[in-house]
């Protein structure tokens, strides 16, 4: 199994970046995919998630409104959109895969992930 992502980088603040996750060694189109992302000396924070069956997403309120979740199954790639990027948003970012998603944003429900992309946001 493998998630890797890509398209990390620095950006100035008001850019944009669009994050992408290539997954290999599972049937993707039956997991849900996620983004989650961890800045230094902080949690490890949920931000995106995208379900299996029907496409519908959700959001973290930090993020609500300016990022963008989509998945093409025939790639077996989930994206990030990120808009309006603010130096909060500074974080190595992470996609994840699960079968059954119990917890939203819960790091332990995922069963796959990517090694991190790292984001910069300059101000």
């Amino acid at each position: 199994v493998h998630l890797v992502e890509s398209g990390g980088g620095l950006v100035q603040a008001g850019g944009s970046l669009r994050l992408s996750c290539a997954a290999s060694g599972f049937t993707f189109d039956d997991y849900a995919l996620a983004w989650f992302r961890q800045a230094p000396g902080k949690e490890r924070e949920g931000i995106s998630c995208i379900a299996a069956n029907d496409d519908s997403t959700w959001y973290a309120d930090s993020v609500k409104g300016r990022f963008t979740i989509s998945r093409d199954n025939a790639k077996n790639t989930v994206y990030l959109q990120m808009n309006r990027l603010k130096p909060e948003d500074t974080a190595v970012y992470y996609c994840a895969a699960a079968s059954v998603v119990r917890g939203l944003w819960v790091p332990e429900v995922y069963d796959y992930w990517g090694p991190g992309t790292q984001v910069t946001v300059s101000s």
